[in-house]
Parts: C-alpha cells; structure tokens; sequence
C-alpha cells in the first residue's frame, strides 16, 4: 500500500513542495504547522491564537488521514521567544494534557518574523484507543 499526501490547500504547500500531511499504514506525519488562519490567509500577532490556529489545521489533517489528536505520539514545537513558553504550554495543555506525547520544544528563528510558534506532529492511528 502506498502513502497518502494530505493537503490543506495552502499556497505554500505549492510553493515549497511539501505536505501538510503524509499517511503511511497506520502512521501519520504532519509537518511544521504554523498559526495562519488559512480562511484569511492572516497571521494573528497572539502566540496563543498561533498556537491554537496550528492545532486546529493539525486536528484537520488529522482527521482526514483517520487519525485523530488523541492519535499523536510525538510532538515538536519551536518558538521564536523562549518568555512564549508558558503561553504556548497554556495552549498545547488544552489539546494534549490527557494525551502526553513525547515532546520537545525548542527556540529558533522562523522563515517570516510574524510567526512565533510552528507545531508538527506524528501520530498512530488507534493509538489514542489504547491509552
């Protein structure tokens, strides 16, 4: 069985040559997810609506693999400001607190300087039926 491509209609996507999503059998990987409202093609200048805007389209491409948040195992946030940190955390404890994947977070620079959180995951599907 092959892979799955999973797209979320942004023109980036295009532009970079990438996925918002790849589904190999019960695997899914979602790439970096920053906080454009994709129905505005804005960037909210709130780490924490970022944050929420990032997760929002992850549980969307998610969804469309069969997968659900509950799904993910592993998670990689990267913020731009090291004093986001708690704000982030306010955000990720509302989608991930009973689901705990392994994660990791790390303070970098982004490509465009209005972003200042990016959010990927990987999940299994099911594996949110086991915990």
């Amino acid at each position: 069985m092959g892979i799955k491509r999973i797209s979320t209609g942004s023109p980036f996507e295009k532009k970079a040559g990438y996925s918002r999503a790849i589904v190999d059998g019960d695997m899914v990987y979602v790439a970096g997810t920053t906080g454009y409202d994709y129905e505005t093609m804005q960037m909210p200048d709130d780490v924490q609506v970022q944050a929420d805007n990032c997760l929002l389209t992850i549980e969307k491409a998610l969804k469309e693999a069969g997968a659900s948040l509950k799904d993910v195992v592993r998670a990689h946030y990267y913020i731009t400001d090291a004093n986001d940190a708690e704000k982030v955390f306010e955000i990720t404890g509302k989608y991930f607190a009973e689901v705990r994947p392994a994660a990791t977070m790390v303070v970098c620079g982004l490509i465009k300087p209005e972003m200042k959180v990016e959010i990927e995951v990987t999940a299994r599907i099911g594996a949110g039926d086991s915990a």
